[in-house]
């Protein structure tokens, strides 16, 4: 029986080939996509969850003037002695770039860190060799991962070998490691033991607010509640630092799983769960569309095996038997669809990924839950898509079917009607989102920053004292146009400190970015002045240094006009600052978080970097010859650097990502979609054939019957837009809402949604409805 069904199912299939050709593409491209989104989501939402403590991990952070990701390396010790509770507590000091010497080769390693003995004993790694227990508990040792160990040592045994860090430690290597999986946040290159550093860190390592970057972590027993460490933790630093460091400051015990989400902190580089879960609703989207496909295709391809269904009847069919035969049909189109899209997501996987910038490859194709997922997703299709239709199949009655050669039950056109409505609300809500996500990627990108980022390189100057004749040799450099000192650009905010101004009312430390500029800094990046003078050449002696502030800082201040601002004293620290200028606010973070106050002053001891502008003619033979001078200045370094638009460009990358993926899958689902609706409108023009030559030789024109078969189409359009516009605004509001600085949701979005929507629509309808309409009607009148 079963056999029958099948051979019974490949006939029906063959003789309507245009029909399974059309259910084939949309259900191979949903299920690709599908499988596609689903590695990316698992990939991102299950950050830090493979570790076997994860959910009793917690990275210690803290509240004060702002949320900091980063505490006192004095943290630790003391949550070792006051809670002697925990499982493990660990130190972790992440570092951005170090220069690493190999035996006579040099690298540049962009990603490394300093951890103690402990925190093996929290984070799982697979261990190549060495001894996970003892790897990092002495001094000037290291752990390599796979990767650098090769880049580093080739195909020898790296156990034991040695290199220098920074000119500074020559550490041994005491184990390797696997490469770190992509979605982890503790990353780095290689992990060089906490006690290489201890010693010369003393200082910081017993001040509350000595932050110098380092995160700590800790684990609580198994069925802890970590209320009961939360509660302490006030009465921890009132007995450790004190009660006024207690009133002002909170430790806060961050879970691990929440350390690649929690938006709140600075200088994090984290994503929304919303992102992966727009993309989720786009994957349900997608199969959704390609069901509605199926079952609008189905149930109108019913009618013309009205005959065969009936003849079955009366043969002795059982509805139950003709409902498997369907469904049969239905499984073997969906199972061949299935593998279809696997070998189509195998192909597009490393295509997608580098779009996306994820990292996932094939190899995870092969998972045991992928293919859980496809069997599901298989059983979901095949019920979604093939129960209705063979319900429907199975219901004509032979007494009206025999003597009836078409006929269409109007429960049927009422059901393709409501799917297809479906179908223009979700493409019109992805469109609206895409467009929406389009904006406000051009808003990060091209709106005003505050200041000029063109053709502007950063590098950093390693000893201070050779300042002065990298400048001179600089400026003999015919390819550089203008030139700064400082601690960084103005999108780069690295240090952060407190500030108050009791004439002004703010009796209680506030937080302040501080910028150490030279004078050239301001006039390099366009900066504009609204008040008094920018920055002079050096910072008078023996008097109240004097300083420039930007408009958030005045506004913090609550003094409207500039002017005003002039001369006002300030506390910052332990020090005063006069205000002596006032510039218009910039961007120094991404349009995330709200501009927030800022200091300039010239402090030539804490520059550390130099940015300059090139001129557009011959920039590599210009950077080649800054790293040649830059060598020879300090041959113990190498040299790097680094574009600024590419720096501000970074800010925005989980950005980026999605409106990539945005634009990938929405123009997916809404291709899908138009070829339901193609198939929709190529059987209407054959089942209203007669009708069609009717109208013709009565003198309908060529316009006449392409409105005919589009104005259903066009009402169904309008009444998508307005169930998908409120509803498009709501999301999209939301969304905009994570960032202090956005778009507005202007109609005009909206119309340009709708209008598309008709393009799509006309252009899918247009070729049926025009063949349609140049048909003979001679040939249509005659057979019936």
């Amino acid at each position: 029986m079963f056999r029958n069904y099948f051979i019974i199912a490949i006939r029906h299939l063959r003789r309507n080939l245009n029909y399974a050709t059309l259910n084939i593409i949309g259900l191979t491209l949903s299920i690709a996509a599908c499988l596609i989104i689903f590695l990316i989501t698992r990939n991102e939402l299950t950050f830090d969850t493979y570790h076997r403590k994860a959910d009793r991990t917690y990275r210690v952070t803290m509240n004060a003037l702002d949320f900091n990701p980063s505490v006192s390396l004095a943290i630790a010790p003391a949550m070792r002695s006051a809670f002697p509770e925990l499982e493990n507590v660990s130190q972790y000091w992440h570092r951005y770039d170090g220069l690493v010497k190999v035996g006579n080769e040099r690298y540049m390693e962009k990603d490394y860190s300093f951890a103690d003995g402990s925190f093996t004993n929290i984070f799982d790694y697979e261990w190549l060799s060495g001894n996970p227990q003892t790897a990092l508990s002495a001094p000037n040792t290291v752990v390599l991962t796979e990767s650098v160990a090769h880049r580093y040592f080739g195909n020898q045994n790296a156990l034991g070998k040695t290199f220098q860090l920074d000119n500074r430690y020559l550490l041994t290597v005491t184990g390797v490691i696997k490469d770190l999986p992509p979605n982890t946040s503790t990353t780095f290159g290689f992990l060089a033991s906490f006690a290489t550093v201890e010693k010369e860190m003393k200082d910081a390592m017993s001040e509350f607010y000595a932050i110098v970057g380092a995160n700590t972590f800790v684990v609580v027993p198994p069925h802890y509640d970590i209320k009961k460490i939360e509660s302490r933790l006030p009465g921890f630093i009132k007995q450790n630092w004190g009660a006024a460091i207690a009133a002002e400051a909170k430790l806060l015990m961050q879970p691990l799983n929440e350390v690649h989400f929690d938006q709140r902190y600075i200088q994090s580089t984290t994503t929304s769960r919303n992102t992966y879960r727009a993309l989720i609703a786009i994957a349900i989207f997608i199969i959704v569309t390609a069901c509605i496909n199926f079952i609008n295709l189905a149930t109108a391809q019913a009618m013309k095996r009205a005959r065969e269904t009936s003849v079955r009847k009366v043969l002795g069919a059982h509805r139950f038997q003709l409902i498997r035969q369907f469904l049969g049909e239905t499984s073997v189109l969906v199972l061949t669809t299935v593998v279809l899209g696997l070998g189509i997501a195998y192909l597009a996987l490393p295509q997608v990924a580098s779009w996306l910038d994820v990292h996932i490859g094939i190899a995870q194709l092969n998972q045991p839950l992928v293919y859980v997922l496809l069997a599901a997703l298989t059983l979901i299709i095949i019920l979604l898509a093939g129960l209705y239709p063979a319900f429907v199949q199975s219901s004509f009655q032979p007494a009206v079917s025999l003597k009836s050669t078409t006929g269409q039950s109007s429960r049927g056109l009422t059901l393709r009607k409501s799917l297809v409505f479906v179908q223009f609300l979700v493409s019109q809500v992805l469109i609206i989102g895409t467009l929406v996500v389009a904006k406000q990627m051009d808003f990060f990108k091209n709106q005003d920053l505050g200041f000029n980022k063109e053709a502007v390189i950063s590098f950093g100057i390693p000893d201070g004292t050779k300042r002065e004749v990298l400048e001179q040799q600089l400026k003999e450099n015919t390819g550089i146009k203008e030139m700064s000192f400082s601690t960084g650009a103005p999108s780069y905010n690295q240090n952060f400190a407190p500030f108050s101004c009791p004439e002004r009312g703010i009796t209680k430390d506030d937080v302040v970015e501080l910028k150490f500029v030279d004078e050239h800094f301001m006039k390099m990046f366009d900066m504009k002045m609204l008040a008094g003078e920018g920055i002079t050449p050096a910072i008078r002696k023996d008097s109240v240094p004097r300083v420039v502030v930007n408009e958030a800082l005045i506004r913090k201040l609550g003094i409207a006009r500039p002017e005003d601002a002039l001369g006002l004293i300030i506390t910052q620290g332990r020090g005063k600052l006069e205000i002596k200028g006032v510039v218009k606010d910039f961007q120094s973070e991404s349009k995330h978080k709200e501009k927030r106050p800022c200091i300039l002053f010239n402090n030539p001891r804490a520059f550390n970097t130099i940015s300059v502008r090139l001129y557009p003619q011959h920039m590599p033979a210009t950077i080649a010859r800054i790293e040649k001078g830059w060598s020879a200045l300090f041959p113990d370094d190498l040299f790097a650097y680094e574009f600024l638009d590419d720096h501000i460009a970074a800010m925005y990358k989980q950005e980026q990502k999605l409106y990539t993926a945005y634009r990938l899958f929405s123009g997916l689902a809404i291709i899908i979609g138009c070829l339901g609706l193609y198939g929709l409108v190529a059987f209407a023009a054959v089942q209203r054939n007669k009708e069609i030559g009717i109208r013709k030789v009565l003198g309908a024109s060529i316009p006449d019957i392409v409105v005919l078969f589009g104005k259903e189409f066009m009402l169904l359009i309008a009444l998508a837009f307005l169930v998908a516009t409120p509803l498009s605004y709501y999301l999209m509001y939301n969304w905009l809402g994570n960032f202090a600085y956005h778009i507005s949701l202007s109609a005009g979005i909206f119309i340009v949604a709708i209008v598309t929507s008709v393009l799509i629509a006309a252009v899918t309808i247009a070729h049926q409805s025009i063949k349609a309409a140049l048909s003979s009607p001679l040939k249509s009148l005659r057979t019936e």
